[in-house]
């Protein structure tokens, strides 16, 4: 069985050598250095040269187009829009947004601190959840009317103070 195996790995591995050793060096494979003379065959009565050997005949452009005799006929009129009277009344805003009031949080009551350094925020007394978001900083989405949010800038000021 091992002998069988081999033989066969053996017989592909030289067939393949000869297919790779046919294809790169076969004298062949190039056009001679001087171009062909021409067929090596003898040309047959009654067969016409190739249609690329024959000159290309000179453009000439198409015949324009017939045109109708009589003119279109003129378009009917568009149809008014029917009047509807049972329209449904007309919705303001989108439902299901949460509307965002503005200052829930008392941030206006610490406006003072803009300008000052991040590490004041845990001296300030804060009464309730804060968030500091950092310059380029990820912030997650959830919204809290009632949290405040401290902005920093790349050198660790707080330049804005907003709920969120």
């Amino acid at each position: 069985m091992i002998s069988k195996n081999w033989t066969i790995r053996a017989a592909m591995a030289a067939g393949m050598a000869l297919a790779v050793q046919g294809c790169a060096s076969s004298p062949n494979r190039m056009p001679p250095a001087g171009g062909y003379a021409g067929p090596a065959y003898a040309a047959q009565p009654g067969y016409a040269p190739a249609p690329y050997a024959a000159a290309p005949a000179p453009y000439a452009p198409p015949a324009p187009a017939p045109y109708p005799t009589a003119p279109y006929p003129a378009a009917a009129p568009f149809p008014a829009a029917p009047v509807v009277a049972d329209l449904p009344a007309a919705t303001t805003g989108i439902t299901g947004v949460t509307e965002r009031k503005p200052d829930l949080c008392k941030a206006s009551s610490y406006a003072s601190s803009v300008g000052q350094p991040g590490s004041t925020i845990p001296t300030l007394g804060l009464p309730g959840a804060y968030r500091v978001v950092e310059y380029r900083g990820i912030e997650p989405q959830d919204y809290d009317p009632d949290r405040l949010v401290f902005r920093l800038d790349a050198t660790g000021t707080i330049t804005k103070i907003d709920c969120g």
